[in-house]
């Protein structure tokens, strides 16, 4: 996953975060500090980033926020600011309403979910002659693809060809990690034969 995905990630999935430097229980400068403590006395629960320990978001972020410094606060996915926008909608006591504002995003994420047809689709269209069956719901996939494709190809070459047709929504977090099982046409009627005449399953 890009970088850049990943932080649309983090604030579409965290109703509130901050990017700070350190963490809250010691941040590691004042003006995260200070932000922290300020947050803390609404009791409102939030996630947080420590940008110290992720360099390339702490490089990204002002590109995508179009702030320069840290800490950066978001409220469901738009920024608020950096630590003297925090004290000041405190002061004024706008900040506790805005907080109270911040709506989980556990069933948007879940609607942005790929539903299986969705799946079959995606792995149909890259490869249009493949036969796909996906099993399981959420994040316990398990996807079976019958291609002629897969002639003489070795095993991963066989997983790289279905997860290319996935990788859209893979990297943009609305697929999450997957089981996949590639067969030819023959080892699959062969995988068929033996489940019928209760023989030991092929390794493939």
């Amino acid at each position: 996953m890009k970088t850049e995905d990943k932080i649309h990630h983090q604030l579409a999935t965290n109703p509130i975060i901050l990017y700070m430097k350190g963490i809250p229980a010691n941040p590691q400068c004042g003006f995260s500090a200070k932000s922290v403590g300020i947050l803390n006395a609404t009791n409102i629960p939030y996630a947080y980033i420590n940008v110290l320990e992720a360099p390339f978001i702490r490089e990204k972020l002002p590109s995508i926020s179009h702030w320069p410094t840290y800490p950066q606060l978001f409220v469901n996915g738009e920024l608020v600011g950096g630590c003297d926008i925090i004290e000041e909608l405190s002061n004024n006591g706008s900040l506790l309403p805005l907080l109270k504002t911040a709506t989980p995003k556990k069933a948007e994420a879940e609607k942005e979910t790929l539903s299986i047809r969705d799946i079959e689709q995606l792995v149909q269209q890259g490869m249009p002659d493949a036969t796909v069956l996906v099993d399981g719901e959420g994040c316990d996939l398990l996807i079976s693809v019958v291609s002629e494709q897969f002639i003489d190809l070795a095993l991963v070459k066989k997983q790289q060809l279905v997860m290319a047709t996935l990788k859209e929504p893979l990297a943009s977090g609305k697929l999450h990690a997957v089981s996949v099982k590639a067969y030819t046409p023959d080892e699959w009627q062969a995988l068929q034969t033996n489940k019928e005449t209760g023989l030991l399953q092929i390794k493939l």
